[in-house]
């Protein structure tokens, strides 16, 4: 191993399974000591295991085998003191905190007219707010290092979604959390420049618990060689990003599975018409169709095609 966040502290959310663990074991086998956070719940959020026990003790028990160092946290991200707690446990057992990589979520998959209020509220909480208060709190933290003259090199990693960029049949809600946490990783990464933390996001696609029924043949382990869905080939990059050589990059959204790594676009300004003056409603139905016919065609929505 290169040893590229060597000395590093980071926290990895929703690390007990999947991408989360795939990411926690890879920065430890890379040098950096390891907060595994993780509440053990199901796939749709149902309770899980305490602090005492379960998936997050469990990969922290998989990185000491190896010589790591790492500890558990079983707080619920989206809970604003819990959050809190989160952060504080990486200073309080590492010293210090560098690595934020929002992971954790679940699923609650329907189509929209027959979407529940709670499905909703459930998904956004998790997703959404589940980014933001563990981001809130490191910032919170970073910031009062710069000015006390400890100049952070921080990393900030979340986690979107192929649905948050391109929207997905049957995840209105996922998709929502998801596209909202890119606007927050574009505000975030501009805001928080000035204390030397850098914002990324990554789109990954890979074999998990929330993907093998959504898309069960795709995601179907080759019988031999190369495993393209394999979790594990998501976190070289978050690592890389994690790390203080990413310095330079900051506002940006990766999409990334297999040996696949791409530079995801944005919104951004298109084709447009000014009259200079204000457009009388029978006037656009041309307008609107000339715009149309000078922007590219949109990328279907996943589920439709």
């Amino acid at each position: 191993m290169s040893g590229v966040v060597d000395g590093r502290v980071v926290i990895v959310t929703g690390a007990g399974r999947g991408i989360g663990r795939a990411h926690a074991l890879a920065f430890a086998a890379e040098g950096a000591a390891v907060v595994v956070n993780d509440i053990g719940a199901g796939l749709d959020g149902s309770a899980g295991a305490g602090a005492r026990g379960g998936p997050a003790q469990e990969v922290v028990a998989e990185i000491e085998a190896a010589g790591g160092r790492a500890v558990a946290n079983s707080d619920d991200v989206a809970d604003w003191a819990g959050a809190r707690r989160l952060v504080r446990t990486a200073i309080d057992a590492f010293g210090r905190l560098d690595v934020l990589v929002n992971n954790a979520g679940f699923l609650r998959d329907r189509m929209l007219v027959n979407l529940g209020e709670d499905e909703w509220d459930a998904v956004i909480r998790v997703h959404l707010k589940g980014h933001f208060a563990p981001l809130r709190h490191a910032a919170a933290h970073w910031r009062a290092e710069a000015k006390a003259g400890r100049a952070p090199s921080a990393r900030i990693i979340n986690t979107s979604s192929g649905a948050g960029l391109l929207g997905s049949i049957g995840q209105g809600n996922y998709s929502a959390a998801k596209a909202g946490i890119l606007g927050l990783t574009t505000v975030a990464a501009a805001e928080l420049a000035r204390y030397g933390v850098t914002v990324n996001a990554i789109a990954p696609a890979a074999r998990t618990r929330m993907t093998e029924q959504a898309f069960a043949e795709d995601m179907a382990a080759p019988g031999s060689g190369f495993d393209s869905m394999a979790p594990e080939n998501v976190s070289p990059l978050v690592v890389w990003l994690g790390s203080a050589e990413s310095a330079g990059v900051t506002g940006r959204v990766f999409e990334v599975d297999g040996g696949r790594v791409a530079l995801a676009q944005a919104w951004r300004h298109g084709p447009a018409e000014d009259k200079g003056a204000r457009w009388e409603p029978a006037e656009l139905g041309p307008v609107v169709a000339r715009l149309i016919d000078r922007a590219p065609v949109p990328e279907p929505v996943y589920g439709t095609e």
